[in-house]
């Protein structure tokens, strides 16, 4: 059993699996970090700090009005439309970041040349010769 799981761990496909996780988990925290740290920011700056994450609907009459979305949530029931709003928008700058980022990745990659066309098969090139033959008669 040791042997057939050895086997398994180390197929190529495995391991470029776990490579592919541990370098999107890497860059998730970076795309992340681009998000919260730069983007954000600049958003908030050009809408005058408009923040979303803090709009709620009360849902419970034992919420008070005024309340941060944190504390609304600790009195009762609410509806936080912002907070689902804050990371649709967030969705989508992630989105559009990596979009980028492949769309650049990908202008790098040197693109194969075309192959080149297959010469005629051995069926063509004996009826070619039987031609041939034929048309010197």
């Amino acid at each position: 059993m040791l042997q057939e799981f050895k086997k398994f761990a180390m197929r190529g496909n495995v391991i470029d699996l776990a490579v592919g996780v541990i370098i999107g988990a890497a860059f998730g925290s970076i795309v992340t970090s681009l998000v919260n740290d730069i983007v954000m920011p600049v958003i908030g700056a050009v809408t005058g700090g408009l923040d979303f994450s803090n709009y709620y609907t009360a849902l419970s009459s034992k919420v008070e009005p005024g309340l941060s979305y944190a504390d609304a949530k600790k009195q009762g029931a609410v509806l936080g439309w912002g907070q689902f709003l804050t990371a649709a928008l967030n969705f989508l700058i992630i989105a559009w970041v990596l979009f980028l980022a492949i769309k650049g990745i990908n202008r790098l990659k040197s693109e194969e040349p075309p192959a080149p066309a297959p010469g005629p098969t051995a069926e063509v090139k004996l009826l070619t010769e039987i031609r041939d033959l034929l048309s010197r008669r």
